[in-house]
């Protein structure tokens, strides 16, 4: 299992490449405001891992273990973003409060939460229901 600083680099690391064909040292460093140093000792580990293919001063690409990970956490934080947006979180605080939970709930909470976001979606009333019930305590 991946640490949650490794999660946070194959998460990054996916993202980039579905996004952009492909991911490198400046990118990763940059996204994750850290040292290019400091992202190419973990690519050096997630190597090791077997999570990424990695050649030195070549590049990397996810392995299909590492892409795996990789979709399944961005599915966990796109998850995340849709629960806070429903129970009525703040815009400007979905981002941040994500990366400050996803590391520290279970699979199997995740899982209860994507069923509790699909109760919401799947009648739109339910959600009003939850609106009104904010309404009234922020009176």
């Amino acid at each position: 299992m991946p640490t949650p600083s490794m999660e946070d680099y194959i998460e990054q690391i996916y993202n980039l490449i579905e996004s952009k064909g492909y991911a490198r040292v400046s990118d990763i460093a940059e996204a994750l405001a850290v040292h290019p140093s400091s992202v190419t000792k973990m690519v050096q580990k997630l190597d090791k891992d077997e999570y990424l293919k990695y050649e030195k001063y070549r590049g990397f690409i996810l392995t299909p273990k590492g892409k795996k990970i990789g979709e399944r956490l961005v599915f966990r934080h796109e998850l995340l973003e849709d629960f806070l947006e429903i129970i009525g979180v703040d815009q400007g605080n979905i981002y941040e409060d994500v990366e400050g939970i996803e590391h520290h709930l279970s699979w199997n909470s995740i899982d209860r939460i994507g069923d509790l976001v699909q109760y919401f979606k799947s009648d739109k009333e339910r959600v009003n229901g939850l609106r009104k019930i904010q309404e009234g305590k922020d009176k």
